[in-house]
């Protein structure tokens, strides 16, 4: 059995977060023009246009808890509270009325459509028993970005794949820029291949591409982490996660928090249905 190097556990993180859990195959939901998995398909009640809150809130960059009959939503700084069959909600701690009550069926909480238009400021759609939902582009620069390409390596071969869905990739450019912290200088040892001769030496975990209509890259960002294959005296002082934003040719100290959110993330895109593998050379 070969031995997995401590110091590599964040580049594994990543890599098999980026594993899809399953493939979308319907096109009742679609967000951005991308069709998502969704075991719960839409519905008409009482002249309502109902959805499942879950896949779809998860997909514009929420998060969703639900407890005793009660549904959290959190995202940036907004917070909405919902109660099962009850038309009244709590937005931010203010009243609220919806259109229709929440309700569950098959274990998932279905919602009025407007209150996904309403809540995630976007525009939302239902004809043919479909239902699209349309978010706001992300712009680097004043560039509008078409799509987020991540590429990693295993230890034999690596994947190229990338990502659509605006409000994903929007939450993931936020979690760099906003997680960068202090600046540093280059580290002497640095790869795609763990350097297990040197201390203080960082392997690449993945690189990130924002890229344009023309499929050219915007803003770029490479995650590395240090590798821990050495007593743990000899790598005092060395920083556990680095961040090269490659636009601007400048290293930085790296939240692991925010390096495992981003994995969470394209895991969550690749169960959904929008991820695109470009090339696999992994055995």
């Amino acid at each position: 059995m070969k031995k997995i190097i401590p110091g590599i556990a964040l580049s594994l993180t990543l890599a098999f977060a980026s594993m899809p859990a399953y493939a979308a195959d319907n096109s009742a939901i679609k967000i951005d023009g991308i069709a998502i998995g969704s075991d719960v398909q839409p519905e008409v009640r009482n002249n309502r246009t109902m959805v499942p809150l879950r896949v779809i809130s998860e997909n514009l960059g929420a998060k969703v808890h639900w407890s005793n009959s009660e549904v959290t939503i959190t995202k940036d700084n907004l917070k909405v509270v919902l109660k099962l069959n009850s038309k009244t909600a709590e937005v931010n701690g203010k009243a609220v009325t919806l259109d229709a009550a929440p309700y569950v069926k098959n274990n998932r909480v279905i919602v009025p459509l407007r209150f996904i238009a309403e809540t995630f400021d976007c525009e939302v759609g239902y004809s043919n028993a479909a239902v699209t939902v349309h978010t706001a582009p992300l712009v680097i620069g004043g560039v509008q970005v078409k799509a987020l390409q991540q590429e990693y390596h295993m230890t034999m071969g690596g994947v190229v794949q990338q990502l659509s869905g605006n409000t994903t990739n929007k939450a993931i450019y936020d979690l760099f820029e906003d997680n960068k912290g202090k600046k540093v200088d280059a580290p002497e040892s640095y790869d795609w291949r763990a350097n297990i001769d040197v201390p203080g030496s960082y392997e690449k975990a993945g690189q990130y591409d924002f890229l344009d209509s023309e499929e050219n890259s915007v803003k770029r960002y490479d995650i590395y982490v240090l590798v821990n294959a050495f007593p743990e005296d000899l790598l005092t002082g060395y920083e556990k996660t680095l961040l090269y934003d490659a636009s601007e040719d400048q290293w930085y100290v790296f939240s692991e928090s925010a390096a495992a959110s981003i994995g969470n993330l394209v895991n969550t895109a690749y169960a959904n249905g929008l991820v695109k593998i470009i090339s696999n050379t992994v055995v």
